[in-house]
């Protein structure tokens, strides 16, 4: 007989690459779901219920994962993994593949804490296994209430978690503390000034009144770059190309039921010229649904002299390789691996963030 396979690895296996598919919700659900009902049983109990066609009885196992199980438990790679993997992926061209090659980490990603649909510990397990070297977890602050945004109390008391989970993790990788904090309509940042300095990394986004006139959404931009509190500016124009993304799981996964949304007006040159002034990284958000900026505004914004962070914005495992989306576009814009501060060591990342020159 063939030696068995693990089962949960190849349930989780099956959810991520869904995911990286943006594929629908509920398929992606029903394997986590099945991992997690499964993870607790011992081999034996696994194995017997497999046998006597029992698994489906247990609450989150269907008879499409219960089958995956089976055919793990075979030694056999199962159906519906292998179709998955043989279709995976995009190919990327040389410029793409360089700049993609050249990423250390992630500077914009969510958690269960939030509106994200994973845990801290399997967003980092999930950027381990692509090669990351550091993610940073970003998620909201407390406005955005549809998203369970963090209040003061519950950021620090992530930030102590963060802390134990980094204690366990392989040795080389680490989760940088982070937030994607609302840019409000004066233009402030949405949490305390101390909690904001402790933090390795802030991404600053707006996500509200995007419709705003022209002058009024260039001024709340600009007095949010110039706050020596924020790091990255996050999908800047807040267009939606397309429909809700999959793979979010989350409780808060009614906050992105997203139509599509025409671009923010505002004076990008005024916006852009301020980034550069200030060393504030522009983002480049990869979800497909986003695309943001678009290709015209990269290429203003490298002009202007800023410097980009290729970001996912990711809500799930799956979704953490999505940044070769970002990479393709940043290198048909021309933008160079040496502009983007996420080709940079974590060290190197925190010392930009906290110890460069006064930039305001």
């Amino acid at each position: 007989m063939a030696r068995a396979r693990d089962p949960i690895a190849d349930l989780r296996r099956i959810a991520f690459l869904l995911e990286r598919a943006n594929e629908a919700t509920y398929r992606v659900r029903a394997f986590r779901s099945a991992a997690k009902a499964l993870a607790g049983m011992s081999a034996a109990e696994l194995t017997e219920r497999a046998g006597n066609g029992t698994l489906t009885e247990l609450a989150g196992v269907g008879d499409v994962t219960a089958r995956c199980v089976a055919e793990s438990l075979a030694g056999e790679e199962p159906v519906y993994l292998r179709r998955l993997a043989a279709t995976e992926g995009s190919d990327l061209d040389a410029e793409a593949t360089a700049l993609r090659a050249a990423l250390r980490g992630d500077c914009h990603t969510h958690s269960d804490w939030s509106d994200g649909g994973s845990p801290i510990e399997e967003m980092a397990l999930a950027a381990v296994e692509l090669g990351h070297e550091y993610l940073v977890l970003t998620d909201h602050s407390p406005r955005l209430t549809v998203a369970r945004g963090l209040t003061a109390e519950r950021l620090r008391r992530q930030l102590d978690h963060v802390a134990q989970v980094n204690a366990a993790l392989p040795e080389g990788f680490r989760i940088l503390t982070g937030i994607e904090v609302d840019i409000l309509a004066d233009g402030s940042l949405d949490q305390d000034d101390d909690l904001l300095a402790r933090l390795d990394v802030v991404v600053g986004s707006v996500h509200s009144g995007l419709k705003d006139e022209r002058s009024k959404m260039t001024r709340r931009m600009l007095k949010a770059v110039a706050n020596p509190h924020l790091d990255i500016l996050g999908h800047v124009t807040g267009r939606m190309v397309s429909s809700r993304p999959a793979g979010v799981t989350g409780p808060g996964d009614r906050g992105h039921r997203a139509r599509t949304r025409a671009e923010s007006d505002f004076d990008a040159d005024a916006v852009f010229a301020a980034c550069a002034e200030h060393d504030t990284a522009v983002e480049i958000n990869s979800r497909p649904e986003r695309q943001d900026p678009p290709k015209r505004l990269i290429r203003r914004a490298l002009e202007a002299g800023c410097r980009f962070a290729i970001n996912t914005d990711a809500h799930a495992p799956g979704q953490l390789d999505w940044q070769r989306f970002g990479c393709e576009r940043a290198a048909l814009c021309g933008v160079p691996a040496d502009r983007v501060i996420n080709t940079w060591s974590a060290e190197q990342l925190v010392a930009w963030t906290h110890d460069r020159p006064p930039r305001r």
